[in-house]
């Protein structure tokens, strides 16, 4: 494909849509190869870019062009899958050298935004120069819709990633190529901004709680089901047979009874789905935010785990495809008290956007490292039968000369407004018993690093998160909560 110039859309605005550093918003898109070896980077492959009024929330402009490899060898068969740009499409394509103006003048001196572009595109575009010897462009603003969508819309899309999200809002399949993928990602930022501008408007009426009440009221057609029992359930630990039972009466109505109203089989079935949605997301947040005298509810400790009862499945909510490592139908949270920290938290390790990759090591006893290596098997066995290519990173590792099992508890960032924080909750425990939540301002390795000293032990709450990423695949561990003990 031959370089696509900047389409104007024909207005005052587009006139100025060629100006570096104007007033309009660059959502873009990279497209690359995947890498097949250790150390083998990424290729440019497709760059696609719109220009939108921030006023109005118009594209303007929009500039996309494939880009030809230096080597074309790294066009791969699990990068043609990946986004199905093969090798002859690229070949006769421009280098990144000859397109590298149009490039810079789309995006210098703008805001840039995107979907984990601080993670991905960033870091691309900036070995795209390096490369040919040139300074890369800068923003003067990044809106990366991947964590501020999390924060502000929460997990109601599952993993978040924008196939789900498109997903959840029925615009079609996500095509992964630049200019498609940006298209969508501007469609999906308005949809979400929307939802919640209506729900930020009538909060008494467009509430979880009062969406749920409605629906069950309009399919009560048995006498059993009401607002009290569902909202006592999802108040409750997070419980497969209770959420049965409930969606079960909403589904199957009693036809005995002499007040029974007529209800419309068609609405039934969407009230129906739309409470087994709202209950997905009620359990969700239960299990993630629920906390008892005695920890988080819905984390189990080791010796609760019955391998038995272990399984690799869908989320059975309509509305994601996300993979769950399942215990008796309950996505698998785990709880361990007193684990040694092994390797605190260190600035050395970067991730893709040049910031501290923020976890620590720790060891982990006998009877949490079957279960995580049962886990681990398992996923791994799931993965490969159907069809990943990526290759597989070990959950646990050994070290010393003991032999000991290790971890790596990974303490995830929410960005906001102002700053990033921690979505892990962290506490320090004092001897006595008494515990106190640890408050900070801002995001800092050093900080981190000296409240997980060598030796320290810890309690530790986390979920399993099955991960497959650019051709690598594992299960991450994400700290949901950290007791520190004090010495």
């Amino acid at each position: 494909m031959a370089t696509a110039p900047v389409a104007p859309a024909g207005d005052e605005e587009a006139s100025r849509a060629h100006q570096a550093g104007g007033p309009e918003i660059a959502f873009f898109d990279v497209e690359t190869s995947v890498p097949q070896r250790a150390g083998q980077g990424y290729a440019l492959l497709e760059f696609g870019a719109i220009l939108v009024c921030p006023r109005r929330l118009v594209e303007v402009a929009c500039y996309a062009t494939l880009v030809r490899p230096a080597d074309l060898c790294v066009v791969s068969a699990a990068s043609v899958r990946c986004n199905g740009i093969t090798r002859d499409a690229v070949a006769a394509a421009p280098s990144f050298l000859a397109v590298a103006d149009a490039v810079y003048d789309i995006l210098h001196g703008r805001v840039w935004a995107g979907h984990n572009i601080v993670r991905f595109d960033l870091p691309r575009i900036r070995e795209a120069f390096n490369e040919i010897g040139r300074s890369p462009p800068e923003p003067k603003g990044t809106i990366d819709t991947l964590p501020l969508l999390t924060q502000r819309f929460g997990r109601r899309a599952g993993d978040m990633k924008m196939a789900s999200l498109a997903n959840y809002f029925g615009l079609g399949r996500q095509k992964h190529r630049s200019l498609d993928d940006v298209r969508m990602n501007l469609e999906v930022l308005k949809y979400c901004a929307t939802v919640l501008f209506l729900e930020a408007s009538l909060p008494e009426v467009l509430s979880v709680e009062n969406l749920v009440e409605h629906a069950i009221t309009r399919s009560k057609t048995n006498g059993a089901t009401s607002p009290e029992a569902i909202k006592s359930g999802a108040n409750s630990s997070p419980d497969s047979s209770k959420r049965q039972r409930t969606i079960s009466q909403v589904n199957n109505p009693t036809p005995d009874g002499d007040n029974q109203e007529s209800v419309d089989p068609a609405m039934d079935r969407d009230s129906s789905e739309l409470i087994s949605h709202i209950e997905d997301i009620k359990l969700n947040a239960t299990m993630q935010m629920g906390v008892s005298s005695s920890g988080y509810s819905g984390f189990l400790e080791p010796s609760d785990v019955s391998t038995e009862c272990i399984q690799i499945s869908a989320n059975p909510s309509y509305y994601t495809q996300r993979t769950f490592i399942k215990h008796k139908d309950s996505p698998l949270q785990l709880c361990c008290a007193g684990l040694k920290v092994q390797f605190g938290v260190s600035s050395k390790f970067l991730d893709n956007a040049g910031r501290p990759k923020l976890n620590i090591v720790v060891d982990i006893p006998e009877d949490l490292s079957e279960v995580l290596e049962f886990c681990d098997n398992l996923a791994q066995r799931t993965s490969q039968e159907s069809g990943s290519t990526s290759e597989w990173r070990p959950l646990t590792k050994k070290y010393g000369y003991v032999n000991r099992p290790t971890v790596r508890l990974n303490i995830p960032t929410t960005v906001t407004s102002d700053a990033s924080i921690y979505s892990t909750d962290m506490y320090k425990k004092e001897p006595s018993g008494n515990m106190q939540k640890l408050a900070f301002s801002q995001v800092d390795a050093a900080e981190l690093d000296s409240l997980f000293v060598r030796g320290n032990k810890l309690d530790a709450f986390f979920s399993l998160e099955i991960y497959d990423y650019q051709q690598n695949a594992g299960i991450r561990l994400v700290a949901k909560r950290l007791v520190v003990h004090s010495e």
